[in-house]
């Protein structure tokens, strides 16, 4: 009896707050179907190479475990003695970048850039026992991480299809939208009542509608950060992403490799001439120098660029905790001139550095890559169960119901009004969203039309959209 008073009016209040947004729901689930059937193509295609390069790291060590490993040895030779080897078996091009055995067992990767029938944006790494020096075999490499021949393929796949920058759209579209309809399908599983969100006991149609809801509610979380690290590299949002940044103060910093006054100019470069990157002091003390400064491996060699420029040694290990700390050595003198900290990058160079890596599956190795698979294989079933849904809807639905006339004037200018100017930064920032989202509501307007001319009533209620 006494707990019945305040019960009462928190129950009352329910149906009034559902009220306030019922309006908003067949505007979303409107959004969430058009987004589910044009853009689900893409989305698909995404999640099945994703899948595919979620495997390709495992993949790789198998394939060319020849190159990649050796029988672990009692010392390791020098390294300006194992690129010396490098160049002999592979004197062509020029070397880019030296990176030393990483761990016992491991190769020395000596990357040649300017080789005749390797891609311009890609190197030849020539993989060298650090023990024996013996050359066990070279393939072209691309990317930060290291990827091989075939990742570096899944990982185009993935990305362009192969078809360039023109392809680039097609993965910029997907993760464009994929959070739109992440975040829509969380929208519109929370608002229906929890009698109608169960599997167990049903079938059909709704069977089909709570297996998609039920994952698509365990993994919204995943599809998020996928959509939302996918766009930090993407032709458009990625290049408004960059400039936010920058304008934030929050980029990304780079260890300076300029020497002043130009007294090196005597010495020559390495990879300007035969490309033995032995430019003035030689990479062992360049490397020694690197290692005083608290470098651990993996880390990378770049030779100067030019007579007045420096070594920069940088660390590799994209895993957790990360390794990019960076120093610059004086060719002719073997001083550190510069140094560059991980710790010391803005929040935002550092979120978007892990969000990257974690996107890729290596900031924490094989679970990192397990998890990743198992959101795309869930991204695929969703899919397939909204294409399943669509079908057992009936045929004569294709398009759907459009938005009913007047839905608009039924939301609350409080909620409307943020609401369109959201949507309108949003369409800008992220062009592939917001031109396609455009064509969705032109659209709609004109099946509305046509159907209102045809005499048809709109559905009006949020349950028989779908």
């Amino acid at each position: 009896m006494t707990t019945a008073p305040p019960t009462a009016p928190a129950e009352a209040s329910r149906p009034a707050a559902r009220s306030r947004w019922a309006p908003l729901r067949p505007l979303v689930l409107r959004l969430h179907f058009y987004a589910g059937v044009l853009v689900a193509p893409f989305l698909l295609v995404a999640a099945v190479t994703g899948l595919l390069y979620a495997g390709s790291f495992q993949a790789e060590k198998l394939v060319y475990d020849h190159e990649l490993t050796v029988p672990v040895g009692e010392r390791e030779l020098p390294v300006s003695a194992q690129v010396a080897a490098a160049r002999k078996a592979h004197p062509e091009g020029t070397v880019a970048a030296v990176r030393p055995s990483p761990e016992a067992g491991a190769t020395t990767r000596v990357l040649l850039s300017g080789v005749a029938g390797v891609d311009p944006g890609h190197t030849l790494a020539v993989f060298v026992d650090p023990y024996t020096g013996t050359v066990r075999g070279a393939l072209e490499q691309y990317g930060s991480t290291g990827a091989l021949p075939l990742r570096t393929w899944i990982d185009e796949l993935h990305r362009d299809l192969h078809l360039g920058e023109t392809g680039r759209l097609y993965s910029e579209l997907a993760a464009s939208w994929l959070w739109v309809i992440a975040g829509g399908g969380l929208v519109l599983w929370f608002s229906r009542r929890r009698a109608l969100r169960k599997v167990r006991g049903t079938s059909g149609r709704r069977r089909s509608l709570g297996l998609h809801g039920t994952v698509g509610v365990w993994t919204a979380a995943g599809f998020l950060f996928l959509s939302a690290t996918g766009l930090t590299w993407s032709a458009y949002a990625g290049a408004n992403i960059d400039e936010l940044r920058t304008s934030l103060g929050q980029a990304t910093p780079s260890v300076s490799a300029a020497v002043a006054g130009g007294e090196h100019a005597g010495h020559g470069t390495g990879t300007a001439g035969g490309g033995t990157a032995g430019h003035g002091v030689g990479l062992d003390k360049v490397l020694a120098a690197a290692r005083a400064e608290g470098l651990g491996n993996p880390v990378e060699i770049v030779p100067p660029a030019d007579a007045d420029s420096a070594y920069v040694v940088k660390q590799v290990q994209r895993s957790w905790p990360t390794k990019a700390d960076a120093v610059a050595v004086d060719p002719a003198t073997g001083r550190v001139t510069d140094e560059l900290r991980f710790a010391d990058h803005p929040v935002l160079a550092k979120l978007t550095r892990w969000g990257i890596d974690l996107h890729t599956g290596v900031l924490f190795g094989l679970g990192n890559q397990i998890a990743l698979a198992l959101l795309a294989l869930a991204l695929v079933l969703l899919v397939l169960w909204g294409y399943r849904m669509w079908w057992q809807r009936g045929r004569g639905s294709a398009f759907g119901r459009p938005i009913p006339r007047g839905a608009w004037a039924e939301v609350p200018p409080h909620v409307l009004v943020p609401a369109l100017a959201a949507v309108a930064v949003l369409g800008w920032f992220v062009p592939l969203l917001g031109i396609p989202l455009a064509g969705f509501l032109a659209v709609d307007i004109v099946l509305g039309e046509i159907a209102h001319r045809r005499g048809r009533r709109s559905y009006g209620s949020a349950t028989g959209v779908k």
